[in-house]
């Protein structure tokens, strides 16, 4: 996870945990956007981890984060 002391970039962190929404992610610019691309992939490599481990509890978490990098991944190429 990349550390920032901005209390912008914790705001950001605590969306990603909720689940990003369309409006959300419109609000961004492109900057944010990678960034928080780059951390939820971090976040579905953990989840992988975990579900092969057999520690993962909520399974669904992966789906959701998939939908995320699929919202945003739209909304880069539509910017360009």
């Amino acid at each position: 996870m990349i550390v920032c002391g901005t209390v912008q970039w914790q705001a950001v962190l605590r969306t990603i945990s909720n689940g990003m929404k369309s409006k959300d992610i419109k609000n961004r610019d492109a900057k944010e956007l990678s960034l928080v691309l780059f951390d939820i992939k971090a976040k579905m490599a953990k989840l992988s981890f975990e579900l092969e481990a057999n520690t993962l509890k909520d399974t669904s978490q992966i789906k959701k984060a998939k939908k995320d990098v699929a919202r945003i991944l739209t909304e880069i190429g539509s910017r360009k």
